[in-house]
């Protein structure tokens, strides 16, 4: 390649920010489009859903058990009946899908998004406390 071709190859690549800042917002808009705009896939993939293998086997629910029940209620935009089956799988594809929004539109003002870091320690503590008052939950409702 000639100089003026890496020149011009170089112009074009945008900053690693940005570039994860449209990745994200490509992703979460595809999730969101491809559930509100295929009207019966979520009954097909209903149909399709298998029991927990954990729970089948112990009778206890995992800590991901009703994800799926949640992901097909978030589809139906039945935003109760997504918190009921699993609330932190719902939170957590909620923000997927608002954070990648946001991501896409400072991907396209130029600015977008800092790259993941390492998170302290009292905040990995509080997902972890999350993850098991989700579970508590889990086992409380007799999922």
């Amino acid at each position: 390649m000639t100089k003026a071709g890496e020149a011009a190859a170089g112009a074009r690549r945008r900053p690693p920010a940005v570039q994860l800042g449209f990745l994200w917002g490509a992703a979460a808009a595809s999730a969101a489009a491809l559930a509100l705009a295929v009207p019966g896939l979520v009954s097909r993939a209903s149909s399709a859903l298998l029991p927990c293998p954990v729970k089948a086997l112990s009778g206890i629910p995992c800590p991901a058990c009703g994800s799926g029940r949640a992901a097909l209620a978030l589809a139906r935009l039945d935003l109760p009946s997504a918190f009921a089956s699993n609330p932190l799988f719902t939170l957590s594809a909620l923000l997927f899908v608002l954070g990648g929004l946001g991501a896409l539109g400072l991907a396209l003002s130029g600015r977008g998004v800092p790259e993941p870091r390492t998170l302290p320690v009292a905040l990995r503590a509080g997902l972890v406390l999350v993850v098991a008052l989700n579970w508590t939950w889990l086992l409380l409702d007799g999922r």
